[in-house]
């Protein structure tokens, strides 16, 4: 007899053995789980009166807030796929995903509508609803969804069954649906259980997009598996997570690196009581060791976790013991989940401090690419493990050390360059608000490395400054020969650098050059401009000021 473990089934269990609890507080009202639940099966109700049958797809568009939850629970209690949608994309990009998902039912909340409506007769969709009140063309799915009888039962799935279709950030290339079944999460959640100790009087500060796998799958389905406390916030905000740590006690949360330097940078950080936060996971990208030091001396125990969205996240996890004797680590692998590293060849790597590409395998890896078998087949080997693209080394006690992509590699005369290696150093440097590394073109040495900076308030920087303070702690042809200087770096809605973007913009020939003399001091614009102060310090040692205007900004930015 095999026990369903579907998220549906046990979120239903849990307000039938917890129902008075509280489960979920949003800007001011917070519902118990058996509240939660009436709501969700009311939904699951309106679903499939709309005609929404087991397999398939209902999406969902919209900032955070608890309709998010209602869909995603509603479509796991009938069999349905839930489809978590990136409310920054353009409608060309939205439109991509949601044909190439085949989304049946569309739920959006009224920020996004005119989006969707501007590429509706594109679409597969067969209903569309409003997250929020009524509005022409949009009736008020969830809303409407309160007077419907609640679900007498919900449909039995298997482990096996796609429970999310996750679309990846698509730093390049069209995004991948990466199906994550109902064992992925059970699973993600159980290595979770057993790296941390997660506790059913928890607070958990959501503040990450849902749509990221960070968001929806480190902190939040696992405290409510235990039985703990959801708080949950529309988008980000620094002084909004400062002020809602002190409210609630907030005892864990996710985070991405972007989120805490600008948390770090705020002005109430300094007195602000987290003496509550017991756990701050971070994911997304390699945390540099300045900002984990920052953090350290307000006492709070900042775990670095590493995962993807194909692994439903948890690969790795740096508990508190070792957060600090092991700063910078990712950590040891998770109970369930296996890591090895490999060559260009796919040979194992079995020394300690030889990188080699991350590979992963275990019952929390995807089952595949939505629709694409080919993609699938090249990221999934035969023998089951997912290839993340990633970078890694193990040291001498078994710890992962992210170093950086595959892709993002710079080779300069010969030598491998890790980005990630060359920023967490020089992020150091007083007058770095920001940084990216680079690699371009280079006549001479086939590529350059280059530093894209945003600088701090009133802080001015020189190449010749800059890689004279890196010189001091990084191999020559490590350090940047070129320095770029940008308002703020461009990111996807994860926290991560755009850096293909980057590439880009600065490969791109149709500059306007205005020479100025070296050692010009230049007025840098603050971070809502539209227009970007670019720095290019040329090998004569003259200094280019190139100014174009940044893109727009996608709506929708939470």
């Amino acid at each position: 007899m095999s026990i369903d473990i579907g998220l549906g089934n046990w979120m239903c269990q849990r307000a039938h053995r917890t129902p008075a609890r509280p489960a979920l507080s949003f800007e001011g009202t917070t519902w118990s789980y058996a509240e939660l639940q009436l709501r969700i099966d009311r939904l699951a109700t309106s679903l499939r009166a709309h005609g929404v049958c087991r397999g398939d797809r209902v999406g969902f568009l919209g900032l955070n807030q608890p309709a998010f939850f209602e869909t995603l629970f509603a479509a796991a209690r009938i069999g349905a796929i839930f489809v978590p949608l990136n409310f920054r994309l353009t409608g060309a990009e939205l439109r991509y995903i949601i044909n190439d998902a085949g989304v049946h039912t569309l739920i959006v909340d009224a920020p996004h509508q005119p989006v969707i409506d501007g590429i509706r007769a594109q679409l597969p969709c067969r209903h569309f609803g409003s997250a929020d009140g009524a509005a022409e063309g949009w009736p008020a799915m969830i809303q409407a969804a309160q007077d419907c009888a609640p679900l007498p039962q919900g449909e039995p799935v298997d482990a096996d069954d796609v429970a999310i279709i996750m679309y990846t950030s698509g730093t390049t290339g069209r995004p991948k649906g990466a199906m994550l079944t109902h064992g992925n999460i059970w699973w993600n959640n159980t290595n979770m259980l057993h790296t941390v100790d997660v506790e059913r009087d928890d607070i958990s500060l959501v503040m990450a997009p849902l749509f990221h796998i960070g968001g929806l799958n480190i902190t939040t389905l696992v405290t409510w598996q235990k039985g703990g406390h959801i708080v949950l916030q529309r988008s980000f905000d620094p002084g909004g997570f400062l002020a809602a740590v002190a409210q609630y006690r907030i005892n864990t949360t996710f985070a991405v690196p972007a989120m805490l330097l600008f948390a770090s940078q705020h002005a109430d950080f300094a007195s602000t009581d987290l003496s509550s936060l017991r756990l701050i996971v971070v994911g997304g990208a390699p945390v540099p060791e300045p900002l984990l030091k920052i953090w350290a001396s307000r006492g709070v125990a900042m775990n670095q976790g590493y995962g993807l969205t194909e692994t439903a996240p948890l690969v790795t996890f740096l508990t508190p013991e070792f957060g600090m004797s092991k700063l910078g680590s990712a950590g040891k692998t998770s109970l369930f989940t296996e890591v090895k590293l490999v060559d260009a060849n796919g040979a194992p790597i079995t020394t300690p401090g030889e990188k080699g590409e991350v590979c992963a395998k275990g019952p929390n890896v995807m089952k595949g690419y939505w629709n694409k078998p080919e993609a699938t087949a090249q990221a999934i080997d035969r023998e089951g493990w997912f290839h993340s693209g990633d970078v890694g080394y193990f040291d001498e006690d078994g710890f992962l050390y992210i170093a950086d992509r595959v892709k993002d590699m710079i080779i300069t005369g010969g030598e491998n360059v890790y980005p990630a290696e060359v920023e967490s150093v020089l992020y150091a440097h007083p007058a770095l608000a920001e940084i990216a590394v680079i690699g371009l073109p280079d006549a001479k040495w086939g590529e350059a490395v280059v530093a894209v900076v945003a600088l701090k308030k009133d802080a001015t920087l020189d190449l010749e400054t800059l890689r004279a303070f890196g010189s001091e702690r990084l191999a020559r042809y490590k350090v940047p020969t070129r320095l770029e200087v940008i308002d703020a770096l461009p990111r996807n809605p994860a926290g991560k650098v755009l850096k293909f973007e980057l590439r880009t913009r600065f490969a791109a020939g149709d500059e306007v050059r205005a020479p100025v003399a070296r050692g010009m001091s230049l007025s840098i614009a603050g971070r809502g401009s539209r227009n970007s102060v670019w720095v290019r310090h040329l090998p004569h040692r003259t200094i280019e000021v190139v100014r174009r205007p940044l893109s727009p900004r996608p709506t929708g930015v939470g």
